[in-house]
């Protein structure tokens, strides 16, 4: 109760918080929204092609969250660099994201474009959804670099505060991705009907025009009008910075050293989570259609707690690169204070609102219920899982601690979700309510780890001060 008057009281840190939170919940949110209105559509189209579409989407997935951990890895150091006032450190760090994450995305592009039904085959045994899953994913596939791109700059435009411009960006995608989505799908509009395919190509050309669209508007910034300009152009308070090299080793390493245990942590993590699917794949289209419609509306309750997560790296990873630890120490506090009385209100209100959600997506009375007794079991995990992900993501990364969030994040998903799974799905053949719930026990692993973690004050340090 002293921790929420003090925050109550703290007006200008919860102006700061939402200043940053509301955005980015805001652009998460649409991208759910339109993710939910794409599988809306693809319902309509029946069982197989909801579990195609949702397993094809698994490889995207994986690579989002390797892309994530590149972008979450650039914002650790740029947050620091920020509240430091060097931004030519940022550009550097934009540079060498950007070189790995295209990287990245065109192996992956070409693993869906060369071989899309042995990349399904993994996911799951019937014939039926292997093809369907391979003409939606050699579509999909070339989308991969255009994201890498949005998600690298994305993430650096925040690390300096500039939560707005994403937002702007991800209403023109889902305008463009909504309206394609329906034409192509069901051939109105005077477009073709293309069924999954059309969506694939719907979301194809929007990542053309949120990519652009990106570029265009972080370019068209003058150097002089304002930060993001001098960023921009290389305009810098400091003579000569403009001739640094790049890539100096000085600088590659302490990105390596900082970005590595992130990278590898999303993508471990991803590809743990990944494996999920593979169990759920084969306990029947029927379990994959139901937790493919769960992971979508799940994402869009949780948006906002991520945009809080968001928030609080960017905020701390400032605070700390200006050397002010005990500031950063007592937001830590008040962060993880609002993270657990929000999330709480979020357990109650999935439980109120789950039915009306289900009934949005017109499936049998099977799926219907095998995404009532998720949705039950996601909302009693809700408040645990919300604080670890503030812990692993924000406070733990914003200080460089994140060595740490790997070996929590990995172990979670690969010594204890991953043998349950198998363990409850496979071997033991149990409902999907109790695979469900086997799972999510991996959150109360790692929820005693990193509270030990976070007493420790490891994160609490300013990683940029010896540049």
């Amino acid at each position: 109760m002293k921790q929420f008057a003090l925050l109550l009281k703290d007006k200008d840190f919860l102006r700061k918080t939402m200043a940053i939170t509301i955005p980015i919940a805001l652009q998460n949110l649409l991208n759910n929204v339109l993710n939910m209105i794409d599988t809306l559509m693809i319902g309509r189209l029946g069982e197989t092609a909801v579990a195609a579409v949702g397993l094809a989407n698994k490889v995207f997935f994986v690579f989002c969250l390797l892309m994530f951990g590149i972008s979450s890895g650039a914002s650790v150091l740029a947050s620091q660099y920020w509240g430091k006032g060097e931004p030519i450190k940022i550009r550097k760090v934009l540079h060498i994201s950007l070189l790995i994450g295209l990287g990245a995305s065109i192996l992956f592009m070409m693993a869906g474009l060369l071989f899309p039904e042995i990349v399904m085959r993994i996911f799951t045994p019937e014939q039926e959804t292997i093809a369907a899953g391979a003409t939606y994913l050699v579509i999909i596939a070339l989308s991969y670099p255009l994201t890498a791109v949005t998600m690298v700059y994305v993430a650096i435009l925040r690390s300096m505060n500039y939560v707005k411009l994403p937002v702007i960006i991800t209403l023109i995608s889902i305008a463009v991705n909504g309206t394609l989505n329906y034409g192509l799908i069901f051939g109105k509009l005077g477009l073709p009907e293309m069924g999954i395919a059309g969506a694939a190509l719907a979301t194809l050309i929007a990542r053309i025009v949120e990519c652009g669209a990106l570029l265009i508007i972080v370019y068209m910034h003058k150097a002089g009008d304002n930060a993001l300009g001098d960023f921009v152009h290389g305009k810098e308070n400091r003579e000569g910075d403009q001739k640094t090299p790049i890539f100096t080793k000085g600088f590659v390493m302490k990105y390596l050293i900082t970005a590595t245990p992130v990278i590898m942590n999303e993508f471990m993590w991803g590809l743990g989570v990944t494996m999920y699917s593979l169990v759920y794949g084969r306990m029947g289209n029927a379990v994959t259609a139901a937790i493919t419609i769960e992971s979508t509306v799940e994402q869009g309750i949780t948006v906002f707690f991520f945009g809080i997560c968001s928030a609080a790296s960017v905020i701390l990873g400032n605070v700390l690169g200006a050397n002010q630890l005990e500031k950063a120490e007592e937001y830590a506090k008040k962060f993880i204070t609002l993270q657990i009385c929000l999330s709480v209100i979020g357990s109650l209100l999935t439980i109120l609102i789950r039915e009306p959600i289900i009934a949005w997506f017109a499936q049998s009375d099977e799926v219907a219920g095998y995404i009532s007794q998720t949705l039950i079991i996601f909302a009693l995990f809700l408040p645990m899982r919300m604080i670890n992900t503030l812990l692993i993501i924000a406070i733990f990364r914003s200080g460089g601690d994140t060595k740490a969030a790997l070996f929590l994040d990995a172990t979670s998903v690969w010594l204890i979700g991953i043998p349950l799974a198998v363990l409850g799905g496979l071997v033991l053949k149990l409902p999907l309510y109790i695979v469900f719930t086997m799972i999510n026990m991996e959150q109360i692993y790692k929820f005693v780890l990193a509270i030990w973690r976070y007493r420790q004050k490891k994160w609490l340090r300013n990683i940029v001060a010896s540049d």
